[in-house]
């Protein structure tokens, strides 16, 4: 180990550490805490000598602790009798409400960055306003963003992670897009807008996390023939390997090299609605024809197979077996609260308005200009 363990100590820690965890469930950049007594007089009183080390900086091992996650800690100690034995720890974490805001010069990215909000909540907004956002043409300079989410701090005050999303609207033009984070009777979570109705729909808009749109529906020169002609897809421009994703629930129909299209997939998701997706560089595992994939699914990666003059996503919207405009065409809407679960969900909605209205913003606010 780069911090001077001897080999054998590493060895009996983790292996110690393994009984309550799988140390392979570590990830680049997560945090390891390693415990060391500098001399033996640090040790617990016993029969055990700690042995010479040769190092007059680092004492002998005590203990390995990692976090997996926001109130888990995993521990591996040092006993009496020189052996390690581990043991997994649940911390109560504390919720409170946190109120960030910002005005958007640029992108929703910089001005939630700038007033401060954490990027999981961040990414959670993203994905909650995807279903009907257009992030390349629906986002002005001078629109605005607001979001209430939870910060989970431990017993000594100190912030671990956050927790749901209870609000989230942007101001786009205008327009106010308000979501509220909402538990139906049936144990189901979703963000709901103001009249009750889910923001999950049938399918996605944009299929990918990132990516710029590159080349709109419509008629274009195209880029290697050379001539004008119908573009009857969207493109968005990613790196190759970025991860596409279904854009519903359906079934592959076809998964293979496809004319120009390169490496191809077409999903079925009921007798209206296909959508199909080319010049990936390979398929996700298990996807052929034949597979039920889920909205959100990895299906495929980037690539630039068959026509394409550098790696990007062409995907497509087939209605009726008519291609359309996957960005303006109206899609089917998701769930909708009706009856005594509408008139729950409006009680919810209120207590949310309230804590936005009299929570003051964090200080951290600042525009992205």
């Amino acid at each position: 180990m780069k911090s001077g363990v001897p080999a054998d100590d590493a060895e009996s820690a983790i292996s110690s550490l393994s009984e309550v965890y799988n140390p392979r469930s570590l990830h680049t950049g997560q945090e390891v805490t390693l415990l060391f007594a500098p001399d033996s007089s640090l040790v617990p009183a016993s029969g055990f000598q700690p042995p010479s080390l040769g190092f007059d900086d680092i004492g002998t091992l005590l203990g390995i602790k990692i976090q997996p996650e926001a109130g888990r800690e995993i521990a591996a100690k040092r006993d009496s009798s020189g052996a390690f034995s581990a043991a997994e720890i649940q911390k109560q974490l504390k919720p409170v409400q946190l109120r960030s805001a910002g005005v958007i010069r640029t992108s929703l990215f910089d001005a939630a960055k700038a007033a401060g909000v954490p990027e999981k909540v961040l990414a959670e907004m993203i994905r909650a306003f995807s279903y009907d956002v257009d992030w390349q043409r629906d986002i002005q300079s001078g629109d605005r963003f607001e979001v209430l989410y939870e910060k989970l701090s431990d017993d000594e005050g100190r912030s671990r992670d956050t927790g749901k999303v209870a609000y989230a609207e942007l101001v786009l033009s205008g327009q106010r897009l308000a979501l509220y984070h909402y538990a139906t009777k049936d144990g189901a979570t979703d963000y709901f807008n103001q009249k009750g109705e889910s923001v999950r729909k049938a399918l996605l808009r944009t299929p990918i996390d990132g990516a710029r749109l590159s080349s709109s529906f419509g008629r274009r020169k195209h880029p290697i023939l050379g001539f004008n002609r119908m573009h009857k897809g969207v493109d968005f421009a990613a790196p190759k390997g970025t991860p596409v994703f279904a854009a519903g629930n359906g079934v592959v129909r076809s998964a293979g090299r496809y004319s120009n299209y390169g490496n191809y997939i077409e999903i079925r998701h009921d007798p209206e609605f296909h959508t199909a997706y080319g010049h990936l560089s390979r398929f996700a595992a298990g996807v052929r024809a034949g597979t039920r994939v889920s909205q959100g699914q990895v299906i495929g990666y980037v690539g630039a197979t068959g026509m394409a003059t550098g790696p990007h996503l062409h995907y497509e919207v087939i209605r009726n077996s008519k291609k359309v405009n996957p960005l303006s065409v109206n899609l089917p809407t998701g769930r909708k609260l009706q009856g005594k679960e509408f008139d729950e969900f409006l009680v919810a909605k209120a207590k949310v308005d309230s804590m936005v209205a009299g929570l003051p913003v964090e200080p951290k606010i600042a525009s992205s200009e």
